[in-house]
């Protein structure tokens, strides 16, 4: 089988987003061709331009079962090139639920990209959402599953914390609380993790080391004594997984699909937005660290498929049905 991937590859940090390419990575081990297509255009506009590259793209280079276009806008791009092949789309985030300012309330800004998610669906295939609260607005469910993103077992392993902090130049006597989320995105809410933080009374370093590069991450997950995640809107969020897959304590907001994915894990907690509750289960997280260490994440993980593999294989299982509606 082989797959185009059509995704934005605008970023500064990466040519295709880590998720992205670790699924493809992940479809290549099971035998599967995958290529990627970049749009560099911006807006609905530079992404409809992406389209007709992407038409003449095909005509170049023939041969692809189908077309997988991760975002809404790409796969309106996909729509526009697709030359009669196959999509399937995978929302990924904003573009399901909207974008959110820092009192966080919607932006009018982003209901534009809500409205494009709804409106693409007669001209796709299949649509992946990537949790229960993503799914909402996708009209045929029975032309559509929800996929969360997997996380490689292999690339986020357990490492002692000592020797992790050492390879990261980090103090090896201090608490270390991890926000690895973009502070300049209200959507991410480092305010409450600053605010749940001065709350308690003890030497606490949040560390908030972003941008990091990706081969990094594991690397800090296992460096912490936990992680807090405050975000107000997430889909199913990748970070999450990729601690529970290092045994790392979290304290996370209730978004998405978090509370399912936590499970009950000891060492990791869903909070409100109280930063007095946020500073309590920190507290606890905290505590957990010091007495009993890691968590058993990992292994939860393995449990609910989440692994990149099994995640794999269920993608595969859709294109087969997407293929085979053809025939």
């Amino acid at each position: 089988m082989k797959i185009l991937f059509i995704s934005s590859g605008n970023s500064k940090n990466f040519e295709i987003a880590p998720f992205i390419k670790i699924q493809g990575e992940s479809l290549k081990k099971l035998g599967i061709q995958v290529d990627y297509f970049r749009i560099l255009g911006k807006g609905l506009t530079g992404y409809l331009r992406s389209g007709f590259e992407l038409r003449r793209y095909l005509k170049a280079n023939s041969g692809y079962d189908l077309l997988h276009a991760h975002y809404s806008l790409s796969g309106w791009a996909a729509v526009v090139g697709r030359s009669g092949h196959k999509i399937v789309l995978s929302l990924m985030g904003d573009d399901a639920y909207g974008t959110f300012d820092e009192k966080g309330g919607l932006r009018l800004s982003s209901f534009y990209l809500v409205f494009l998610s709804k409106v693409i669906q007669p001209f796709i295939d299949h649509v992946i959402s990537k949790s229960e609260n993503m799914s909402r607005n996708i009209h045929s469910k029975g032309r559509s599953s929800i996929i969360p993103n997997g996380v490689d077992l292999e690339k986020f392993t357990l490492a002692p914390m000592q020797m992790a902090r050492k390879e990261l130049g980090l103090p090896t006597d201090i608490s270390i609380v991890l926000f690895l989320g973009d502070p300049d995105d209200p959507r991410k809410n480092l305010e409450l993790a600053y605010r749940a933080v001065g709350l308690i009374d003890a030497k606490i370093n949040l560390l908030k080391p972003f941008p990091v590069s990706h081969e990094k991450v594991s690397l800090y997950l296992n460096a912490a004594n936990c992680l807090v995640f405050c975000s107000t809107a997430e889909g199913s969020p990748n970070l999450v997984k990729e601690a529970m897959a290092c045994d790392c304590p979290i304290v996370a907001t209730d978004v998405g699909d978090v509370r399912w994915v936590l499970g009950e894990v000891k060492g990791c907690y869903v909070t409100s937005y109280d930063p007095i509750d946020v500073a309590a289960k920190l507290k606890q997280a905290l505590e957990f660290s010091t007495t009993v260490g890691r968590t058993s994440g990992r292994d939860r993980i393995i449990k609910l498929g989440l692994d990149s593999n099994t995640v794999a294989r269920r993608i595969i299982s859709v294109y087969q049905k997407v293929l085979a509606s053809d025939q």
